[in-house]
Parts: C-alpha cells; structure tokens; sequence
C-alpha cells in the first residue's frame, strides 16, 4: 500500500506507477532531501511535536540512508514513486514507528519545493565557480596577447585593428554578465518554502525560519500558495544557462572559423580535436562544434519549462513534475560545457603572426588613414572616398596601402605626406585607441587588473 493509499480500494496499475513515477531522476535530489528532512525533524523536537527519542531516532536513521546511498547500497524501484517517499519509507523500515513522525506537518509539495530550492543554490554557486575559472584564462590570455595585433570584424568582413587580447576581453565581459545573473539565480533559489505544507501552511506550530538557518537560506517564501508553486528560480537559472551558452557558442563559432586553414588564426590541442574515418588530413573542432549545438538543447530546456508553467493554476499540480528533467538536463549541459571549452582554450595555440598579416592585409587601416587626411585639414566626407579609392588601387596592384609609395599616394591626395606609413602602421593605429574599453594595449592590461579586482568580489 501506497503511503497515501488510505483512501484507495485497490492498488495503482503497473502503468500507472511507470508513468507516474519520477524517482528514476529525482533519486539525484536525495542528499537536499535528506538534509531537509534533518532540519525539519529538528524543528519538529524543538517545537516539541515530536519527543527528542524520535528526533534522535529519525536523525541517525537518516545519516544512515545517506551513507548506504552514497556508498551504492539502496536501490531505487519506481514502485517507489519518488525520492521523498522512498527515503521516508526506507526511514520507517529501519527505525518503526518514528519514522511515520516525520512527515508531520509537511506535505511532499513543500518537500520537493525545498529539494529544488536546494539543488539549484548548489548548482548556482558550481556554475560559478566554473565561470570564474574560465574568467582567470581569459584575463591570462589577454594579458600575454595584449601587444597582438588582428583584424577586428564587423559582417564577418575585416574592419578595423584591434588586438587578441581585446577580444579575448569581450568575452570576459560577457562571462562576467552570466556570473552576476547566476548570482540573481542564487538569490532567487536562497528562499524556503517548507511549512507551506499542501498549499495552506499548517495548524502546528512550526518554526519555519529556525529550519530555512538550519538549512543556510536567506529566508522563507511569504506565500503559503506561492511557496509550492514557485519555480521562477529554476527559470532564472534556465535563463542564465541559455544566455550563457549563446556566448559560448558565439565563442565556439569564431574558433570553429579561427582554425580552418582559411583563417589560420588558431590550432586546436590534439587532446580536444577529431579526424576523419576517411580523410587522413582531417583535424575537426568537435568540442567547439558540439558546444555550439548544445545550445539549442539548453535553449529547449528553458522553453519546456517555461511552456509547463504558463498554463498551470494554483497551488501545485502534477505539470510540475516536468521541472525537473528539463532543469536537471540544463545544468548538465552548461557544467559540461563549461569544463570542456576551458580546457579546449586553455590548450589551444594562437597564431598571431597569422593574425597580423590579415590585418594588415585587409586594410584594416583604411580608417585610420582617412582620419590621417582629416588631421591635414581634408574634410572626411572627401578623406573617406580618397582612401576608397586607395583601396581600389591597391586591390589592383595586390598590395597594402602601406606598401604604396608616396608619390602613388599623392596622386589621389597632395596631403599625404611622409608621416602617413607611420600614422598608419597597425601598431599605431591600436596604440591610438587609448580610451576606456579600447584596444590599446595600455587599456587591455588596465583592463586585465580590473577584471582580477572584480573577480576577487566574486561570492
């Protein structure tokens, strides 16, 4: 007989408990739901609902529960239904009557609630901590490239010199977005809900703060119906790992690009790449590929759940069973990625002499020799189709404008003088981009200690 089966005349089909079941993927909440369970049983004794034989009874069966797990020995049927049942009915087993104490007031709703609010602190603070270490390759890496000239793009087309650090910064910046949203997350997830019982509180007097401290939360939910029907701070999650993941796949792509022959701007370790069963010359950027494709994954993820909980009146309703496959294969998903794209860059090799010779051969100048023109009084308008047609010019001869000589300059434009290969010369052109969030490599570095400073705050 169930442990709610009181009121049923027979047993639940076999069908049935398959399809209800959820216990073959919430078995991984059992430590958050063990560790609830402690606390409420504690609070129970303290509130004096239950005697303190019982509550010594319950806390050493459930450390016993928490080793066997741990170590392998516990089985997990679906005639189980889910984790909770399963702990409490295994709690029952060995300690008796005791046992059957410990669900007094508290329903399974505020249960699983809790598990989750647990679960997905922890998972914040791992995602983190993940981030963060990425964060210091970046801020290595862009410190040893700071000097490195490359083209910097704008439709995929080459534009304007920048350095590989700088860009390497970019996405330090959009990694340090996705720590401060996990952060939001872990905000969001640091609320108890136990003690909203079903959907309705409780007529015990329980101590629901004294249980959300035990348990390391900042607080308790402050709605009864809110407290089980709550799971925004999955979402929020869901939503950092999404937004996450498109940064990772923008990176992926440019290393997908940066690698082929054609770019030549990076080589991938052996240790993180793949050849082909038939071409023998093949070497594959899997990791980035996969990344890439992992995204969508996640994006479906946070779609789900969201398409479950949009419909779903109050309080809980068994829709909400579906969080957790989504929720559970989202955080996989970015945890996974996360480790393997930090060690695929950490061990890749960027080939910067490569880099500079397309910025230099892309006329990646080409604006900082119109703004030459304009310092010698031309006006942009004009400065702009002088350099224009420079550029035809050099297309034809299959050169780079500072391989023209002066006179061939002074052809398109009387201003040009000597000065003008030195004003235009890819180490100039970056060095003059010394403003705040430039690629100069003065501003890089001061950008590197900054980025170190803030992630020193990091909690």
């Amino acid at each position: 007989m169930k442990l709610w089966g009181g009121r049923f005349a027979k047993e639940t089909s076999q069908l049935m408990d398959d399809f209800h079941s959820s216990i073959s993927f919430d078995k991984r909440l059992y430590a958050q739901d063990i560790r609830g369970s402690q606390a409420h049983a504690k609070m129970l004794c303290k509130q004096g609902i239950i005697s303190a034989e019982d509550e010594a009874a319950i806390q050493q069966g459930l450390c016993a529960i928490l080793e066997d797990i741990k170590a392998g020995k516990v089985d997990f049927p679906a005639s189980s239904e889910d984790i909770h049942m399963h702990v409490e009915s295994l709690l029952t087993e060995r300690i008796g009557d005791a046992g059957k104490r410990l669900h007094t007031g508290r329903s399974r709703n505020d249960q699983v609630a809790l598990d989750m609010h647990l679960y997905a602190k922890d998972c914040c603070d791992e995602t983190i901590a993940l981030l963060c270490e990425m964060e210091e390759t970046l801020l290595k890496l862009a410190k040893k490239h700071a000097g490195d000239v490359m083209p910097g793009y704008t439709h995929l087309q080459r534009a304007q010199p920048v350095t590989l650090g700088h860009h390497l910064l970019a996405y330090f910046e959009m990694f340090k977005r996705d720590i401060i949203r996990f952060q939001n997350a872990k905000k969001a997830a640091d609320v108890s809900p136990l003690g909203s019982g079903a959907l309705a509180g409780t007529t015990y007097p329980l101590d629901r703060e004294f249980c959300a401290n035990e348990l390391g939360l900042a607080a308790v939910s402050m709605n009864s119906l809110d407290g089980v029907s709550d799971r925004d701070f999955l979402l929020e999650y869901m939503a950092a790992a999404s937004i996450c993941m498109m940064h990772l796949s923008r990176f992926c792509e440019e290393c997908v690009l940066w690698s082929s022959l054609e770019f030549g701007f990076m080589t991938m370790d052996d240790g993180f790449s793949t050849g082909s069963s038939m071409m023998p010359q093949k070497k594959n950027p899997d990791v980035a590929e996969l990344i890439r494709g992992k995204t969508g994954r996640v994006y479906g993820d946070l779609m789900a759940l969201l398409t479950v909980m949009k419909g779903i009146p109050l309080a809980y309703n068994k829709d909400m069973q579906e969080d957790k496959e989504s929720f559970f294969d989202a955080r996989d998903t970015v945890v996974k990625c996360l480790h393997v794209f930090h060690e695929m860059l950490a061990s890749a090799t960027f080939r910067t002499e490569n880099m500079k010779k397309s910025a230099n051969d892309g006329f990646a100048n080409a604006t900082d020799c119109a703004d030459y023109l304009v310092k010698k009084g031309v006006p942009f308008r004009d400065a702009h189709s002088i350099v224009g047609q420079l550029v035809a010019k050099c297309l034809s001869k299959g050169c780079a404008i500072d391989e023209m000589s002066l006179a061939e300059l002074k052809e398109l434009s009387n201003a040009f003088e000597e000065d003008v290969y030195e004003a235009i010369s890819l180490n100039t052109c970056v060095s003059a981009r010394n403003l705040i969030g430039g690629p100069a490599p003065q501003r890089v570095l001061a950008a590197v200690e900054m980025g170190k400073r803030w992630l020193e705050t990091v909690e």
